[in-house]
């Protein structure tokens, strides 16, 4: 998938608090606040499982090889 925001590449997503965007400085301006909802508490819950899952992937790799 190609996604882009006005027709530059998207590179990188991240999840930062609000000592992040500050230390960021005030040219950083595609910050997007997220709401405090069930919705992405779940979102937060899947990219845990998700990342565990790579984790274990890539131990049982090393010990097969």
């Amino acid at each position: 998938m190609d996604w882009t925001i006005r027709g530059k590449p998207i590179v990188a997503i991240g999840l930062l608090t609000a000592d992040d965007l500050q230390a960021l400085g005030a040219s950083f301006d595609r910050a997007w606040p997220v709401d405090d909802t069930p919705c992405f508490e779940g979102l937060l819950q899947a990219i845990d499982e998700a990342d565990r899952a790579i984790w274990r992937q890539r131990d049982r790799d090393e010990t097969k090889g």
